[in-house]
């Protein structure tokens, strides 16, 4: 008899391990499997590799809120977040329901058998198998794990250093004693510069504009106070929210009062460089949060440009030099290597297609209902988190959405659930409000959302909370059958 899974997830990233547990836990009587397309777990924490890499949100609201990070840190590095996610599959028991090396290329949804078929890439022989299910749901995050963003740049061939892309970082490479340019001033430059600042002999920043920065304690003296006197799920319950409130009241300042907020930033930098005579550095055009804040644990970004280990220069590259690159402005940086920080590519559901009965399914046309679902698409769901505070807080809480959505199916003897938009009640608007390049680039191929709830994607955890956890289910914007 054919093996059909009640929930197939893609992905084995932290979105994957939380969508896997909250179905166990919440729908113990599905079965379900985890497709991940790489040949281990961990998603982006596996995948960078680059000095340095660290969260930019704290791991009170990062991790996982069924299984509580420990560590003193709040800001954490890299190989600590694989590591714990990798012991939280193992304590729930998630790591056995995990396929590697199975990518799907390919999503079919039969109304006859009123399942999914999936076309799945196999291990290194690239041998193509199938697997159905009953719900489909994606949690492999929105950004090509393949190939980061890499503008060309004039005459780069000529460049007798290396070039290198962050997401394709070479752990072995030798960067001791170099002349570094990391050309970019988002997270990653920002994380990249003080790390090889310990080692290389000199590190430039080359940005185009700048990007407001703003320094955070590593840890969380609140909450370790708070764990030392509370029991653990009191304490993480109070940190939590205390962080989630202080995130949100900062990004309302920044759109309400955004010179507020401006000036706010603008002396953290003063106290930390010591001095105003950088501020071109740090002065964008745009308000805070029009683009994602960088955060810099205890300074570390502000200590290697005071200590002279790194520099910054905002200028624009007329094109690449044997032994570096030739501004506009004239001026020419020497480096022996580059490193091209300069973003990500956004990719929907993995690359895989879609079709629903053979008619293929084109992205930019559907509309997303509460951030988790695609309007007529049926039995489908995907968890991504925020653009302006902790990816796992949105994450979580579509999660748990999909597993209300099961339950009622089951209660109410229902097999197929479809969101439906109604182009006469709602307006179609660009499904993010964010000026950051790599949605700007998107945009012709991203799906939309609705002017009003529940098609607007709100960026906001309470609202969120309340619309996934405690909305009703049964609503005109369902269609179940």
């Amino acid at each position: 008899m054919e093996n059909i899974q009640d929930v197939i997830i893609v992905g084995a990233g932290l979105s994957g391990i939380d969508a896997a547990y909250r179905i166990q836990s919440e729908c113990p009587t599905k079965s379900y499997t985890i497709l991940e397309a790489r040949e281990s777990m961990g998603g982006t924490w596996d995948l960078f590799k680059y000095p340095g890499i660290r969260s930019d949100s704290d791991m009170y609201t990062l991790g996982f809120p069924f299984y509580h990070w420990k560590d003193p840190k709040a800001i954490a590095d890299g190989p600590d977040i694989l590591s714990y996610i990798k012991e939280t599959a193992a304590h729930f028991g998630i790591d056995k329901k995990i396929l590697y090396q199975n990518k799907v290329l390919k999503a079919s949804w039969s109304l006859e058998e009123k399942l999914w078929t999936l076309t799945i890439e196999c291990n290194e022989q690239l041998a193509l198998q199938t697997m159905k299910c009953k719900f489909l749901f994606m949690t492999s995050g929105y950004y090509n794990y393949e190939q980061g963003y890499a503008p060309s740049f004039p005459k780069s061939e000529l460049f007798q250093g290396p070039i290198i892309h962050p997401q394709k970082w070479d752990t072995s490479l030798d960067y001791s004693n170099k002349e570094i340019v990391v050309i970019g001033s988002g997270a990653t430059a920002v994380t990249l510069v003080p790390e090889l600042a310990k080692k290389a002999s000199k590190v430039t920043m080359l940005q185009r504009s700048p990007t407001y920065i703003m320094t955070l304690p590593s840890k969380d003296v609140v909450a370790n106070t708070l764990r030392k006197i509370l029991p653990s799920k009191i304490a993480y319950n109070i940190i939590k929210w205390k962080n989630v409130l202080l995130a949100m009241f900062m990004y309302n300042l920044s759109k309400w009062k955004p010179q507020v907020m401006k000036d706010f930033l603008m002396k953290g930098v003063h106290r930390a460089l010591k001095t105003a005579a950088m501020d071109e550095h740090f002065s964008p055009k745009y308000n805070p949060w029009d683009q994602r804040l960088c955060f810099v644990p205890d300074g570390d970004f502000f200590k290697a440009i005071k200590h002279k280990k790194a520099d910054i220069v905002t200028d624009t590259i007329k094109e690449f030099t044997h032994n570096g690159i030739l501004l506009d402005s004239g001026k020419e940086l020497k480096a022996d290597i580059v490193i091209s920080a300069t973003g990500l590519q956004l990719q929907l559901l993995g690359g895989m297609t879609i079709d629903l009965d053979g008619e293929k399914v084109i992205p930019k046309n559907l509309h997303s209902y509460k951030g988790v679902m695609l309007s007529d698409i049926p039995n489908f769901a995907f968890a991504v988190g925020y653009t302006n505070a902790s990816w796992t807080l949105k994450s979580d809480l579509n999660c748990q959405f999909v597993t209300r959505i099961i339950n009622f199916m089951d209660k109410e003897n229902k097999s197929v659930v479809v969101p439906r938009f109604n182009a006469n009640k709602f307006d179609s608007e660009p499904l993010l409000d964010f000026d950051a390049g790599y949605v700007k680039r998107a945009e012709e191929f991203l799906p939309k959302q609705g002017s009003k709830k529940p098609w607007k994607v709100h960026q906001n955890y309470i609202k969120d909370t309340i619309s996934l956890k405690l909305d009703k289910i049964n609503n005109e914007n369902l269609e179940f059958s």
